[in-house]
């Protein structure tokens, strides 16, 4: 890791928590706050198509195992770090076999939405970690945001918000217009209807619960699938049709739902079918808690 990256982390980390501990037989392993968290850096340049890479250390992920931890990603010129609470990904990280030389390969790649990809296990919208926050809360559990308990619709609404205010025109389902939930969010207008590109496959996008448009233009950017309770198979289903009747049309596909069903969407998108047709590499998912913060994010 060049000493300049994390050279000035490490300044600042010192800076707001005090002084750190570095744990032996690592360099990238660090304590905090007397030992109240644990942190993995782990640092990439920035590739061609925004993307990353990382060597997430076996031996180093078993000395996060049991405690209070995170991962922070670090790149080239980045405003705020990335922090992944460790206990969100122990399974999946847990379940993934290491290269030759020990280490799971990741990548993020960087955009309108960050995306964090594990090699066998698929893509997850991480745009909820971003800032110094990430560790406050993670040492303090009484700063931790309180989450309120989501319906189908308020998390439609939080989704096209968050397209709005990135400057995207917002696509919602007609029927599902009249129950948009304008509690946490400035109101939006989705638009009227699809650009005509999309005629010949309107019975199929017309009825994806979110999407994002690039402004004065045809170009669909993002596609969310809220899957409240509905099953994340339909979902997919849903993507694997557009992506097959429109392969240039390369959007981010993402399904959204809660934390308990993530293992269900991991076991659906590594079906065959979805890894012949390329939709693996194309969607991610996004847990409502996620959702949440990035929106929260946004806003401030």
């Amino acid at each position: 890791m060049p000493n300049i990256y994390k050279g000035d982390f490490l300044k600042e980390l010192e800076s707001l928590f005090g002084k750190y501990k570095k744990l032996p037989g690592s360099l990238s392993l660090f304590d905090i706050g007397d030992g109240q968290l644990r942190i993995y850096t782990r640092y990439s340049k920035v590739h061609g198509r925004n993307q990353t890479f990382y060597g997430l250390r076996k031996d180093d992920l078993k000395m996060l195992e049991g405690t209070n931890s995170i991962i922070c990603f670090l790149w080239d010129n980045q405003k705020e770090p990335l922090f992944l609470p460790f206990s969100d990904y122990e399974e999946i990280l847990n379940n993934i076999e290491a290269a030759s030389d020990g280490q799971i390969k990741a990548s993020i790649f960087l955009g309108d939405e960050t995306e964090l990809y594990l090699p066998g296990a698929g893509r997850f919208n991480v745009e909820g970690f971003y800032g110094w926050d990430i560790l406050h809360q993670a040492i303090d559990k009484s700063k931790l945001t309180n989450i309120p308990d989501f319906s189908h619709s308020q998390i439609q609404t939080i989704i096209g918000s968050i397209g709005a205010t990135k400057g995207y025109d917002i696509w919602i389902p007609q029927n599902d217009r009249i129950k948009l939930d304008w509690t946490f969010g400035p109101k939006y207008l989705p638009k009227v209807s699809l650009p005509e590109r999309y005629n010949s496959i309107s019975n199929v996008v017309t009825e994806v619960d979110v999407i994002w448009i690039q402004r004065g233009s045809s170009e669909i950017k993002a596609m969310f699938e809220v899957e409240h309770s509905t099953t994340i198979y339909s979902g997919l289903l849903r993507f694997n049709d557009l992506h097959l009747a429109e392969p240039n049309l390369k959007p981010k596909f993402s399904i959204v739902s809660n934390e308990i069903r993530k293992a269900l969407f991991l076991r659906q998108i590594n079906r065959p079918t979805f890894r012949l047709s390329g939709l693996i590499d194309l969607c991610n998912f996004l847990e409502y808690k996620d959702v949440y913060a990035w929106f929260k994010r946004m806003v401030k």
